[in-house]
C-alpha cells in the first residue's frame, strides 16, 4: 500500500506519534529554558555576558568529556530505557532550580551545576535518540519523519521562547524552570507508550575492553570518508559561530537595544519561525535543485542574512533582527533536514551510535568554545562589536561546503561505498545492511 492511500506518519503510526509528541514537548521546554535561564543570571543574579556565556558552555561541554564513551555504550544497550533515564534527571534538576530559589539558594554557582547535569543526560538522550529512531520508521517514511521533527522543533521553538519570555515578565525568570520540567515529564509519559520493543543489540556481549576500538571505528568512518568529513568540518565551524552570536543574544536584545523581557521572547521567537518554513521548503528545493546545491543554498545562500542581526536597534529597529534571524533559522532547519536523510541512507548501520557521538563530539565540541568566545568578544569588545564578529562567521562557515565535493555535485551520494573509508572495510555492519534507517549523526545546532 502507499503512503498516499495511508496517509501521514501521525495519522497512522502510532509509536512515531508519541515520540513526535514527546520531542516536541521536549523542544518547547527546552526554548523555554533557552530564554529564561540567561534571563534569570542577567536579572535575578546581575551576570555579565561572560558569565551567561560561560553558562551557555556548560550545556554543551558534556559532550567533550563523555561523548565518544556514551555512544560506544549506547550501541550495547537497549536504547529507551536510556532515554527514559535522562529525562528522568533532566525533570528533577529543573524542578529544582526554582525549589532552590524559593529556599534563598539561587546562585551562579547552582546554575552552573544544574546546567552541566542536565547537558550530560542530554548526551545520553541525544545518542540513544539518534540510535533509537530507526528501529520505528522504514526508509520510505523517512523524508517526511525527518521533515515533521523539524518543523514541529521550529514551531515548539517559537512558543516556547514567546512564553518563556512572557513568563520571565509577568511570574519571574525562575518560573519558567517548571515549564521544562514539566515537558520532561509528558516526553517520559511519551516513551512509555510506544508498543514497539527493540531486540537484544548486536554489540551488547561485547568485551569491556574493546570500548577504545568501537571508539576508534566511528572516529574512522567520520575523519575518512569525504562527505561525512566535510560535514562534520562545516557543522562545527557553523556551530562555533552561531553559539557565539546565540550565547549573547537575550543580553544584546535586552542591554544594548533595551528590549522589556517579554519584548525579547517575541523577536527571538519571530526570528525562530523561520525554521518552520524552512522544514516546509527542503524536501521540494533538493528535489527541483539536486540534494548538494541545496544544501549550498541553505547552509550559504541564506545564511548571509545573519549580518542583519547586529544593524538592530529599538522600534522598527527590531525587524533586522527578525528577518536576519528568519534567514538563518531557515537555512540551518532546511539544512539540517537534507543532512538526516542523506546520512540516514548513507551510513553503515552497524555504527549508528558511535557515529552519533563521533559527529557530536566533533561537531558540538566546538558549541561551548563559541558561548565562551560571545561571552568573551562582548565582555572586552562590547556586545554590538561581538555579534558583528560571530554573526560574520555563519555564512563564512558555508565556504568549507563550496570548497568540497559538494560543490562540484548535483546530489549527494544515496549509499556508503567501503572504498570511501578503507579502514573500515568489513566493519560496518555485522548484519551486511547497506543503509541504516535512521538518523546517524547529530543535527547541526538550530538558531533561536
Amino acid at each position: 500500500m502507499s503512503r498516499g492511500t495511508r496517509g501521514g506518519l501521525l495519522r497512522r503510526h502510532r509509536d512515531f506519534r508519541l515520540l513526535w509528541c514527546g520531542e516536541t514537548a521536549g523542544k518547547f521546554g527546552a526554548s523555554v529554558t533557552g530564554v529564561a535561564m540567561p534571563l534569570i543570571a542577567v536579572s535575578d543574579l546581575h551576570a555579565g555576558p561572560f558569565e551567561v556565556g560561560l553558562l551557555t558552555a556548560a550545556s554543551w561541554a558534556p559532550w567533550l568529556v563523555i561523548g565518544l564513551p556514551v555512544g560506544a555504550w549506547v550501541d550495547r544497550c537497549r536504547r529507551r530505557p536510556v532515554m527514559t533515564a535522562a529525562a528522568s534527571v533532566s525533570l528533577v534538576l529543573f524542578a529544582g532550580v526554582p525549589v532552590a530559589a524559593r529556599a534563598g539558594q539561587l546562585s551562579m554557582g547552582l546554575l552552573l551545576t544544574v546546567t552541566l547535569l542536565a547537558g550530560t543526560a542530554t548526551v545520553f538522550f541525544q545518542t540513544a535518540y539518534s540510535a533509537y529512531l530507526p528501529g520505528i520508521l522504514e526508509p520510505a517514511d523517512q523524508p517526511e519523519g525527518n521533515a515533521k521533527l523539524h518543523g514541529s522543533a521550529s514551531a515548539a521553538q517559537i512558543a516556547g521562547q514567546s512564553s518563556g519570555g512572557l513568563i520571565a515578565q509577568c511570574a519571574g525568570a525562575v518560573n519558567g524552570m517548571f515549564a521544562n520540567a514539566a515537558t520532561f515529564l509528558v516526553s517520559l509519559l511519551c516513551l512509555s507508550g510506544i508498543r514497539h520493543r527493540e531486540p537484544r543489540p548486536a554489540g551488547a556481549a561485547r568485551r569491556p575492553g574493546s570500548l577504545a576500538g568501537e571508539i576508534g571505528e566511528g572516529l574512522r568512518l567520520v575523519v575518512g570518508d569525504p562527505w561525512l568529513r566535510t560535514l562534520t568540518l562545516f557543522g562545527a565551524v557553523s556551530n562555533l559561530a552561531l553559539m557565539g552570536y546565540q550565547s549573547i543574544l537575550v543580553v544584546f536584545l535586552a542591554r544594548t537595544v533595551g528590549l522589556a523581557p517579554g519584548t525579547v521572547g517575541a523577536v527571538v521567537a519571530a526570528a525562530g519561525s523561520g525554521g518552520i518554513a524552512g522544514a516546509f521548503l527542503a524536501r521540494r528545493v533538493a528535489a527541483r535543485t539536486g540534494t548538494a546545491r541545496a544544501t549550498l543554498f541553505f547552509e550559504l545562500g541564506l545564511p548571509v542574512c545573519a549580518l542583519l542581526i547586529p544593524l538592530t536597534t529599538g522600534g522598527a529597529g527590531v525587524l533586522l533582527c527578525v528577518a536576519g534571524g528568519f534567514c538563518v533559522s531557515a537555512g540551518v532547519v532546511a539544512g539540517n533536514v537534507v543532512k538526516a536523510s542523506f546520512q540516514q541512507r548513507y551510513c553503515p548501520p552497524g555504527l549508528l551510535g558511535r557515529l552519533t557521538a563521533s559527529t557530536a563530539f566533533l561537531n558540538y565540541g566546538t558549541i561551548p568554545l563559541g558561548a565562551l568566545l560571545g561571552g568573551a568578544l562582548g565582555s572586552a569588545l562590547g556586545l554590538r562589536t561581538a555579534m558583528w564578529i560571530t554573526t560574520a562567521g555563519v555564512p563564512l562557515a558555508g565556504l568549507i561546503l563550496l570548497f568540497s565535493p559538494m560543490g562540484r555535485t548535483r546530489d549527494l551520494p544515496t549509499a556508503w561505498r567501503p572504498e570511501t573509508t578503507p579502514a573500515l572495510r568489513g566493519e560496518a555492519s555485522p548484519q551486511g545492511e547497506a543503509a541504516p534507517r535512521g538518523e546517524a549523526a547529530p543535527r547541526q545546532l538550530s538558531p533561536p
